[in-house]
């Protein structure tokens, strides 16, 4: 039993310092998370509100159209949502559960990216309740994908 609490403590842990930078005065940064968005969609703003709650700090790029900066990191349009998140070297596209982003800061996989394709209903910052699971792609950098995370 006590093995069992030392490990999830030490993941807790590995949890925390994944998106916590100490600055040389020993404060705490948050993480930085740029979110380009639409400016006329609406749930993208709830998704960044959600960033927010999860301890990141969060700035917007709004645009007309988030299509040019889609192409440019090279989602595959079939993966595609309506927001892009960056974080570090990663894109997250769409709306993206706090755990697959858990799981891509902490194993730093050799990807560009990890994307929940569409706009499901209640995944974070959409309306309506879960129907099914989510399945997150990760997205090499050739543009290949393959199954990163359910949830």
């Amino acid at each position: 039993m006590k093995i069992k609490m030392l490990a999830v403590v030490g993941l807790l842990a590995i949890g925390v310092l994944a998106f916590t930078l100490i600055t040389p005065t020993g404060q705490a940064e948050k993480t930085k998370v740029t979110v380009h968005k639409s400016s006329s969609c609406g749930c993208c703003g709830l998704h960044s509100r959600y960033l927010e709650q999860q301890g990141f700090s969060v700035g917007v790029n709004e645009m007309p159209d988030v299509t040019p900066i889609k192409d440019e990191m090279g989602i595959p349009t079939h993966l595609r949502s309506c927001h892009t998140a960056v974080i570090g070297d990663y894109y997250i596209e769409g709306h993206m559960p706090i755990e697959a982003i858990n799981k891509l800061m902490a194993e730093k996989p050799d990807v560009a990216g990890i994307a929940l394709p569409g706009m499901p209903s209640g995944s974070p910052g959409m309306p309506g309740s879960k129907q099914g699971e989510f399945v997150i792609y990760s997205i090499n950098k050739d543009g290949t994908s393959q199954e990163f995370l359910k949830i």
